[in-house]
């Protein structure tokens, strides 16, 4: 797989997610502030929820625009088969016979791109994956319990 393709296509689904947050962000702005939605009475908090909506939604965006900025300023190396796990790795990991390939971004984590037929999720090293795969070696196996479920790990490739 081509990590600058990756990367790209990353930042493309980061780009398309903030100009939907920012819409969203515009609409219920315009629904706090319409003539419609002014209290009618102390109980009435359409107008002051849809704030609250606003706002969150705007500082998802920022949060957005700035991994688009961390992948815009990245460059991604390739991994030796004996290099120790870091951010910028892709990872071909089986989990208990279930091949799933994991790039180690900067930020971004949860987003899911295809390439070459594959679906590549990208984890961050603070996430419970990231965290177990940091330092680690192709060929690395382990066993962990992540979401309730004990699991046995085993790294197949690196790059």
């Amino acid at each position: 797989m081509k990590k600058a393709l990756l990367i790209k296509q990353i930042i493309a689904k980061l780009v398309e997610s903030v100009e939907n947050l920012e819409k969203a962000a515009r609409a219920s702005h315009e629904e706090a502030t319409h003539e419609g939605n002014k209290a009618e009475s102390k109980y009435d908090t359409r107008g002051l929820e849809a704030a609250y909506l606003a706002g969150g939604q705007a500082r998802q965006a920022r949060e957005l625009l700035q991994a688009v900025e961390a992948y815009k300023n990245f460059s991604a190396r390739r991994f030796a088969p004996e290099d120790s796990i870091d951010v910028g790795a892709l990872v071909e990991l089986d989990a208990d016979g279930t091949v799933s390939n994991f790039f180690l971004g900067p930020k971004g984590g949860g987003l899911e791109v295809q390439q070459n037929g594959a679906e590549v999720t990208v984890i961050t090293p603070q996430s419970p994956i990231g965290q177990n795969l940091m330092g680690k070696k192709k060929g690395d196996r382990w066993t962990t319990k992540l979401g309730g479920k004990t699991s046995k790990y085993h790294i197949a490739a690196v790059s």
